[in-house]
């Protein structure tokens, strides 16, 4: 099928997430999605590439119908059930990741450090936080048993050497540390910023640079990290995003993605 692959000029940071994150996904697979840009990027890929791909919601939906101009704030919003393959408890969702049906886990996060743990509980010291922030809710079960997909901002106070506290692991403290703690399966694949494409090494899990978006240098990229980055020997420089990308994400979600 031919598509037009005009590149656009104009698109704010939650559109170009949404975009490079949309491109990692493949037909068929099945995907457990967070509100927000995981769902806008999941929603994406099927209306252009993947039309098989399932989306599953923590809150129990299984492959639901995405209305445009109307995306759930929560998982557990009736919105989530429209015109889904079946609802199930939350428990019984959890379990499709314990028996190995569930792809790609996809979600956000505070803080990140240089082997992909995640922070989304607290900043500071526990005793005495600065900020309190949301917490797991299913986000440890899913990058516990998953391949990982992340995609935030990228500032130097989100991605730093050691998170505050590790809410979803990643590869823990790097090498075989997270298969020797109990976890054998899944672990970060990638992390997607509006600067650049991340995966791990695959013996120390150190975080490296995989890709570059248009215009973006490893000077910027590392200035904007609070730890040494390892940039991978054949770096790639992303395609912008297309019109026609953009034009879908603005149909499903016209007021959002202006905003970031």
């Amino acid at each position: 099928m031919t598509r037009h692959t005009k590149p656009a000029s104009n698109f704010t940071t939650s559109e170009l997430l949404a975009v490079m994150a949309s491109r990692l996904m493949t037909n068929g697979q099945i995907v457990f999605a967070g509100i927000g840009v995981p769902l806008l990027a999941a929603t994406l890929a099927q209306r252009l590439f993947a039309p098989q791909l399932t989306i599953l919601f923590e809150g129990g939906t299984i492959g639901p119908f995405i209305v445009p101009g109307e995306l759930p704030p929560s998982t557990n919003e009736q919105r989530c059930t429209r015109r889904s393959n079946m609802v199930l408890p939350i428990t019984d969702v959890l379990l499709l990741l314990q028996r190995g049906y569930v792809d790609i886990g996809f979600m956000g996060g505070a803080q990140i450090d240089r082997f992909g743990n995640l922070n989304s509980s607290f900043i500071g010291d526990a005793e005495n936080p600065k900020i309190r922030l949301p917490g797991t809710g299913g986000g440890n079960d899913i990058s516990s048993l998953t391949n990982m997909i992340v995609a935030m901002k990228h500032e130097k106070r989100r991605f730093v050497a050691d998170v505050d506290f590790v809410t979803s692991p990643g590869w823990l403290k790097g090498g075989r540390s997270r298969a020797n703690c109990g976890l054998p399966q899944g672990g970060l694949w990638r992390v997607v910023t509006d600067l650049a494409i991340m995966g791990f090494d695959e013996d120390t899990r150190q975080m490296k640079v995989l890709g570059l978006h248009h215009g973006v240098t490893r000077e910027q990229v590392q200035e904007n990290t609070g730890f040494t980055l390892e940039f991978d020997d054949k770096i790639e420089t992303t395609a912008p995003p297309r019109d026609e990308e953009l034009a879908v994400l603005r149909e499903l979600d016209p007021k959002a993605l202006y905003t970031a």
